[in-house]
């Protein structure tokens, strides 16, 4: 439990780190890529909010593999990265804080004890240290390159796990997008030319602001984006990760090319 959590105290000790990791902050690249759900850390005062170490380490606590995959790809396009290293069972990163699943009291089968008598107080200190402090680093990488007449797309990574409630997931991998469908469009195309991929489209989820809050937030109606998922079972290893960055970066910038002309006709 979480009751002996004191609202007033700093929830990230000196030592801890920042909840937003930055890379190629001056990259190049069209592209800017976001990791909502990249770490598993868990600030000391929280105690590991109730769990074992086996828990956190499967996919309620991560997005496994997204991180490895999004350093690779950051690297090969020369595209900034904003890396969330908080556990999504802390704060979701990529939940509105004002609904309920900002802070999972379940995740599929497994109670999260520490976040079952969460005071307002203290969900309003989990936001304050990590979830705000993530997005404004969005924000302001956005606000810089816009302000510099940079063009952006945004690419949001994710990770799924390839069981859910009993339910296998056959994609190997999903691109999902909500109103604005123009780039994702040409994801899509580029992935389904890859051999042997079985190319999902907003499933086994989509882009809402019930759902999401990282492409409603900052990029629908501003910027072109797409949001990936990657099946964690591929990418769970360095080999899976290289080969999906590889992928990824390939698929990329076909899409942009294919955008660019359909952008100007």
């Amino acid at each position: 439990m979480c009751t002996d959590e004191p609202g007033a105290d700093p929830l990230l000790e000196d030592d801890e780190p920042a909840p937003a990791e930055l890379l190629q902050t001056g990259g190049k690249s069209i592209f800017v890529l976001t990791a909502d759900h990249a770490g598993r850390a868990i600030p000391r005062r929280l105690r590991d909010l109730g769990l074992g170490p086996a828990e956190l380490e499967t996919h309620i606590a991560w997005d496994i593999g997204i991180a490895g995959v999004a350093r690779r790809l950051s690297a090969a396009l020369d595209a900034p990265l904003i890396l969330q290293r908080y556990s999504r069972l802390v704060i979701d990163c990529n939940r509105d804080p004002a609904v309920e699943s900002s802070l999972a009291r379940v995740s599929e089968h497994t109670r999260i004890p520490g976040n079952e008598s969460v005071s307002t107080r203290q969900a309003s200190l989990r936001r304050r240290s990590i979830f705000d402090p993530y997005h404004s680093a969005i924000a302001q990488m956005l606000e810089s390159r816009a302000a510099s007449g940079q063009p952006t797309i945004m690419i949001a990574l994710h990770s799924m796990t390839p069981v859910f409630k009993g339910l296998s997931r056959p994609m190997h991998t999903a691109v999902l997008y909500d109103r604005d469908s123009r780039f994702a469009r040409h994801v899509l195309t580029a992935l389904r030319r890859e051999h042997g991929l079985v190319v999902a489209e907003n499933e086994p989820y989509f882009v809402s602001p019930a759902t999401d809050y990282t492409i409603p937030h900052h990029a629908e109606g501003n910027l072109p984006y797409a949001e990936i998922e990657i099946r964690q079972d591929l990418i769970a290893g360095e080999l899976g990760q290289s080969q999906w960055s590889e992928r990824f970066a390939r698929v990329l910038r076909a899409a942009q090319q294919e955008f660019a002309g359909w952008a100007i006709r």
